[in-house]
């Protein structure tokens, strides 16, 4: 059994920071990519950022300069720094990792349960 719980998420106003975290456990024998994702009310989810097992990172434009993704590979927890926050930026973020388990020969994804991020004043 694999999971993944992330935290972090809450009320900020625009222009603060926060720091979302999210740690996978289990029985995991490797992680390959981990990444952020987002979705606000009534539009689809998107991709926040993506860090590779050797890390290679992957923004969307809209959060370019603004958020930092890293991961403590040893801890299988990755990170998602974000500065400069705006309105826009209010959604539920989702921890999302490729995980290979026991028993299994190829990567599978998991997701966690969410975390609510609201920018407002």
């Amino acid at each position: 059994q694999v999971q993944l719980v992330d935290s972090g998420g809450g009320l900020v106003q625009p222009g603060g920071s926060l720091r979302l975290s999210c740690a996978a456990s289990g029985s995991i024998v490797s992680i390959q990519d981990m990444g952020w994702y987002r979705q606000a009310p009534g539009k689809q989810r998107d991709l926040v950022a993506t860090i590779s097992s050797g890390g290679m990172t992957n923004y969307a434009d809209s959060v370019k300069g603004r958020f930092t993704i890293s991961r403590d590979s040893a801890k299988n927890t990755v990170y998602l720094q974000m500065d400069k926050m705006e309105p826009e930026d209010t959604a539920v973020y989702y921890c999302n990792a490729d995980v290979r388990a026991t028993g299994w020969s190829i990567y599978k994804p998991y997701w966690g349960q969410g975390t609510q991020v609201t920018v407002s004043s």
